[in-house]
């Protein structure tokens, strides 16, 4: 199939290079010049409009502004081949999901919410988790090319905000655990106990799974090195709590982690992977900060 590509970070390149190894005919565009090196495979094209005259177009944008510049300002939907299906990767807002779902149906175009649970490591292996919902025969369109890009793709009906309020809701439960394994440390480091020690146990006993495997990990190592940059991070709690405020609802845990990742981010660690919250947790986040700053002026 030809197929257009929006965005080519360390996400999208992954994904885009995925599907020319599987026999597609790619066009892609970036809003920063990429190199040709960097995509083997892909054709570059000189205008977003361009990505869009293919039997589908996949978005990995930032989020809802980007998206509403690069592709709705633009006039893109209105100039887009006739059949196309768009499928929206990013993580984005569930109010901006159904606006992007009204938008495509006056447009005659498929659309497909398909964000993504993974890092760039895991986009690259091809073994992405995939959060499908949309309507039945954009779904079936575009499914033959999920396959090459995630291990399992996660049909979760056809209202699109499924997707995204699933992605938000996944995601803002892992800074959560990421904020309750460091208020463990807290605990267990007063009384001497080597967080190395308290990680296995609890990975041992009460708490295994992906998330807790690997942030307990870097918070061990205290390795910070980009996964997940905070601000993205910050930028979904956000979106998390739009969506809880939409439906009357305030959510405690949500507002805390909220907090810890936006302290972060003022702190000046928003280029950091989003477990930087956690290291600020057991340190003392003012203490952190200014520990830092000495060190700079230093």
């Amino acid at each position: 199939m030809q197929i257009g590509f929006i965005g080519l970070g360390s996400m999208g390149s992954a994904m885009a290079l995925n599907l020319v190894n599987a026999g597609h005919d790619v066009r892609a565009w970036n809003r920063s010049k990429v190199a040709q090196d960097s995509v083997p495979g892909v054709t570059l094209v000189e205008f977003a409009a361009d990505a869009f005259q293919a039997d589908a177009v996949f978005t990995m944008l930032s989020d809802d502004a980007a998206i509403r510049e690069v592709i709705l300002d633009a006039g893109l939907l209105e100039s887009a081949q006739p059949g196309l299906t768009h499928v929206v990767t990013s993580t984005i807002s569930v109010a901006f999901v159904r606006e992007l779902e009204l938008l495509h149906d006056e447009a005659g175009l498929g659309y497909v919410s398909a964000p993504v649970l993974g890092r760039p490591n895991v986009a690259a292996s091809g073994q992405l988790n995939i959060l499908a919902a949309g309507k039945a025969d954009a779904i079936a369109a575009i499914e033959p090319l999920l396959a090459p890009l995630g291990k399992k793709v996660w049909k979760l009906g056809e209202n699109p905000a499924r997707a995204n309020a699933a992605k938000l809701a996944c995601n803002m439960m892992i800074a959560m655990a990421i904020e309750a394994m460091a208020e463990g440390v807290v605990l267990t480091e007063s009384v001497g106990l080597d967080r190395a020690d308290f990680f296995e146990l609890i990975l041992g006993t009460l708490f295994s799974g992906r998330a807790y495997e690997s942030y307990s990990a870097q918070i061990t190592e205290r390795s910070f090195e980009p996964g997940f940059k905070a601000k993205l991070a910050l930028k979904d709690m956000r979106l998390a709590t739009e969506a809880s405020n939409d439906i009357g609802r305030m959510l405690p845990m949500l507002e805390a982690v909220r907090e810890g990742l936006g302290k972060a981010v003022s702190a000046g660690h928003g280029e950091k992977d989003w477990s930087i919250m956690a290291d600020m947790t057991v340190r003392g986040r003012n203490s952190l900060a200014s520990s830092e700053n000495n060190s700079e002026k230093k």
